[in-house]
């Protein structure tokens, strides 16, 4: 049996390798943008699209089949996300552990929350609780680097807030995978040559031999 991690008194599930290959399934009728946003409509909290879907809509355009949504705000402001899907529960995630229905505890332990339909048990978005000082950003990766939320939100043309792709490219940059090399590709000539010495620099702070900087 495998190890059932805990936080607390909460006791989280270690999900199986079948359980693992399971996820796509549950998350295949997740929401898009315009839907979250309609439902976070008047939420003072800074919160973005993040990862690839902010990307596409950085770019303006489809870039690629997208396996799940995810969006991002500051850890402290979460109750004011959490209070808008009531209907729903959320379940913390971390390192292939899912805590269900997380309570406030393992929500200050764990950075990842999953939106769940409890009646069919789909998967609708994602929430990333970030590390932030009041109205600054910090990385989670570096905190080091830390910039005003004004400074790292776009918006589309209809309003949807999205994180800035430098950022987003800075993350994919972790561990590139062949999503993260296609978005790389993908967004590159989409970029100011502001946005890529802004990226190409936040690279080197963390990674100064990237496979990325002579592309930039």
């Amino acid at each position: 049996m495998s190890e059932q991690p805990l936080i607390g008194d909460h006791r989280g599930h270690k999900l199986s390798p079948s359980e693992i290959e399971g996820l796509d399934a549950l998350w295949a009728r997740h929401w898009t943008p315009p839907q979250v946003a309609q439902r976070l409509a008047g939420v003072d909290a800074p919160w973005c699209v993040a990862a690839g879907w902010a990307l596409e809509l950085f770019c303006g355009a489809p870039t690629r089949r997208h396996s799940d949504l995810e969006i991002a705000v500051p850890a402290a402001a979460f109750p004011q996300i959490r209070a808008r899907f009531d209907e729903y529960v959320f379940d913390a995630v971390s390192s292939g552990c899912l805590w269900y229905d997380a309570a406030p505890e393992v929500l200050a332990a764990t950075h990842q929350t999953w939106l769940r339909d409890s009646a069919s048990g789909d998967y609708l978005f994602d929430v990333f609780r970030e590390p932030h000082d009041g109205d600054t950003w910090i990385c989670r990766h570096n905190p080091a680097i830390r910039l005003p939320y004004a400074d790292i939100i776009l918006r589309t043309a209809d309003g949807i807030p999205f994180l800035a792709p430098e950022l987003v490219l800075l993350f994919k940059a972790k561990n590139v995978r062949p999503k993260d090399q296609a978005d790389f590709e993908t967004a590159l000539p989409h970029l100011s040559p502001g946005r890529r010495a802004t990226l190409a620099d936040l690279i080197v702070r963390g990674y100064p031999e990237h496979q990325w900087l002579a592309a930039l």
